[in-house]
């Protein structure tokens, strides 16, 4: 029978080691055993072991502890059967007859930090156990005096279930006859403090919909995918020397309204593909509860928000984005979360999950914690989710969200707020290792590729970490941005005076692996929509913007615009609202959207735009001396430096005839793209389809052109060897 204080710490839902009292055990000296049976069943008038006909158990215990013994020397199979006060009969299988799930090693594994797969173990894991099914739930929390799994099935009692401790803080338990879509949460007594939360899982694979927050239990193993010939494309991939024109969006406000990841993939995927585009880059889908953190305040690691669908959905769409040839980059955010009580923040009456010290655990600025990279469960975490969905989701990219956030101790915080390294330093030398484990392992899947969103002077981050770097694959050029609209933005007959603004981005062009973003952080909180950026009256913001985005496109580096700006919006990004597709009723803005697919177009088609993205082999200035006239003109160059672009800018309104632009030598120079041309919008003003190379010295050129450059325009020339046509 089992002891007094153990029946009472059960019923009073504070064992620690509900195995030791629960389930079946083998008592009496080793010539007499016999089988006792113990379960804590507080709905229950009446209860019944069912192994080889039926045994009534005992009340033990007021609040519904039973016992029963069996005249057995060995342990059985068994279920047990209940009748409540209304006569209702259930039978079920014992959850404490089970044994324990994970493996020595796999504990070990998490303990060091290196269990990069234990996505496939900790959560919520439908599987079959002898001869019952159910699922396997599995948590860390080292701090917790007792874990208790709740639900629906359950009554949400804290008593029921209380789960095994396992070496490492770990705690699993087996609930048969559980199944797909059942909600639940872990409810977590800690040693300390007296703290009782109940938590959603941290490894759950799905949500309930907000405002609910309970995890729930979800079977990704039975989609089946349809994007093989996209995957194996992938692996044979260098995206470095391959076209990237990526779309940002935000699915919530993309389009509305689209109520299901299914909806959205029917109108998103033909859209990318009329566009042109070869990626698109999702904002995060992560579960989240505050919608104005546009996701970027991460609750669910591993669950895509139920806000449009089920995970198969979301599975569905990166599936249907593959086959159609889209890449997917997720943002990922590994550098905070928030401190929803349902979420990891104190997740176990400790700070588990964050430094328990503000100064290095807290973003005052964002209201949100911030992750403890040096210990390594956490580290494991964050490893295993990145992995997570690049294998299982087949993501094929990951941005990274605030790296600086993450590099500096003192971001965001004035003197006496931060703690300095071991070596008196301002960096974080943990989240510096993290991030370079993460690049490794990420780059080990055939393919994938990491984006960092970093924006200080850090230097080598897109570079191996084998020579001192970060490891990621490319670096959002944060500069390039700064100056580009900063530049845009001036009345052009400023421009003369800013002339390096145009020109200084190719002084570290590369330096980095660079992707130019115009990203949702630039059409936010009063910086204005890219087109309300751009000066002059109505024909010139037009003008402005395909000019500002013909020199995107020709600047080495790879593409990123965000969604609205393809159609000229005038309105800044509303998380609540939605692109104003209305816009595309008028002319102007359907013409924009048409540059920007011609564009895209090009861009896949000419090498010259991207073989040679990160070398000086493949640019070449041919002009930016002349600040007067506000223009420039360069070169893009393939592989084979015999094929290249010829680039001529005039970011002035004023046309101008006659312009002498150096090229590599004689041929007839085909006019591939004019941003002025009236299909456009412009004014149609250009070079008849083409110029023919004058035996003309200029700019340090044996030949030149000479050419009509249309106002506030960008016009790109491809020699053509033989006959005009």
């Amino acid at each position: 029978m089992a002891l007094p204080g153990d029946i009472a710490a059960i019923t009073g839902a504070y064992h620690g080691d509900p195995f030791r009292v629960l389930g079946p055990h083998l008592v009496g000296r080793a010539d007499q055993r016999r089988l006792e049976i113990r379960a804590f069943l507080p709905e229950a008038a009446e209860a019944w072991v069912v192994a080889a006909g039926e045994h009534p158990m005992r009340r033990v215990h007021p609040d519904g502890f039973f016992e029963a013994t069996i005249d057995r020397p060995e342990v059985v199979p068994y279920r047990l059967r209940t009748a409540n006060g209304a006569g209702h009969i259930r039978e079920f299988d014992d959850p404490y007859r089970f044994p324990p799930w994970l493996t020595d090693f796999e504990i070990h594994l998490h303990a060091e930090g290196n269990w990069n797969q234990s996505y496939e173990r900790l959560g919520a894991h439908l599987r079959e156990v002898s001869d019952a099914g159910g699922v396997n739930f599995t948590v860390w929390a080292p701090n917790a005096e007792r874990v208790s799994v709740v639900g629906d099935f359950n009554a949400w009692d804290g008593r029921r279930h209380p789960m095994r401790r396992r070496d490492g803080g770990l705690w699993e338990l087996f609930i048969p006859g559980l199944g797909d879509g059942a909600a639940y949460k872990y409810e977590v007594k800690s040693r300390h403090k007296g703290h009782l939360e109940r938590k959603a899982d941290p490894y759950g694979f799905a949500a309930e919909r907000a405002p609910k927050s309970a995890s729930v239990v979800a079977d990704l193993g039975r989609y089946r995918w349809g994007d093989q010939e996209w995957m194996e494309r992938r692996a044979q991939t260098d995206w470095l020397k391959r076209p990237m024109s990526v779309y940002e969006a935000h699915l919530g406000s993309w389009r509305r309204p689209l109520a299901s990841y299914r909806q959205i993939a029917d109108e998103l995927v033909p859209y990318l593909v009329e566009m042109g585009y070869t990626h698109v880059e999702l904002m995060p889908v992560m579960e989240h509860p505050f919608e104005a953190s546009w996701g970027y305040q991460v609750t669910g690691y591993f669950a895509p928000t139920s806000r449009w669908g089920s995970p198969l959905e979301f599975l569905e769409l990166v599936d249907r984005l593959h086959q159609a040839g889209i890449g997917v980059i997720l943002d990922w955010v590994p550098g905070h979360f928030p401190k929803d009580a349902h979420g990891l923040a104190w997740f176990d009456g400790t700070s588990l999950y964050e430094h328990e010290d503000p100064r290095l655990g807290e973003h005052r600025e964002w209201g949100t914690l911030i992750f403890n990279y040096g210990r390594n469960e956490v580290r494991n975490f964050l490893l295993a989710n990145a992995l997570f969905w690049l294998r299982v989701y087949h993501a094929d990219g990951l941005r990274v969200d605030a790296v600086a956030s993450m590099l500096y101790l003192d971001y965001s915080r004035n003197e006496g707020e931060w703690i300095p390294n071991r070596y008196g330093g301002r960096e974080n030398l943990e989240a510096i290792e993290f991030l370079k484990r993460f690049n490794e392992l990420a780059h080990a899947e055939a393919g994938a590729i990491t984006i960092a969103e970093e924006s200080t002077a850090w230097p080598a981050v897109s570079r191996p970490t084998y020579l001192g770097g970060l490891g990621f694959t490319f670096k959002w050029n944060m500069g390039w941005m700064h100056d580009m609209l900063g530049y845009f933005s001036l009345e052009p007959i400023h421009r003369q005076f800013h002339q390096n603004d145009i020109t200084f981005s190719m002084v570290y062009a590369f330096t980095e692996n660079f992707v130019l973003p115009v990203s949702h952080d630039e059409v936010v909180y009063g910086k204005k929509a890219l087109l309300a950026k751009m000066p002059g009256d109505y024909w010139q913001q037009f003008a402005n913007a395909r000019a500002f985005l013909g020199y995107m496109y020709g600047h080495p580096g790879k593409k990123l615009l965000f969604m609205s700006a393809e159609i000229g919006q005038w309105n800044e990004w509303n998380h609540d609202g939605s692109v104003e597709w209305d816009l595309l009723g008028f002319d102007n803005h359907r013409q924009l959207q048409r540059y920007v697919a011609d564009w895209n177009r090009i861009y896949r088609e000419q090498p010259a735009l991207w073989e040679v993205d990160f070398d000086w082999r493949g640019f070449e200035w041919i002009d930016f001396h002349d600040a007067q006239h506000s223009t420039i003109s360069f070169l893009r160059r393939a592989a084979d430096p015999d094929e290249f672009l010829v680039f001529a800018c005039n970011f002035t309104p004023v046309v101008r005839y006659g312009y002498r632009v150096g090229v590599p030598g004689a041929g007839w120079y085909r006019e591939v793209l004019n941003s002025d041309a009236e299909v456009y919008g412009g004014s149609n003003v250009g070079n008849a389809g083409g110029v023919e190379a004058d035996e003309h010295p200029c700019h340090g050129r044996s030949h030149s052109l000479s050419i009509t450059l249309p106002p506030l325009a960008v016009v790109v020339f491809e020699r053509r060897r033989g006959p005009a046509w």
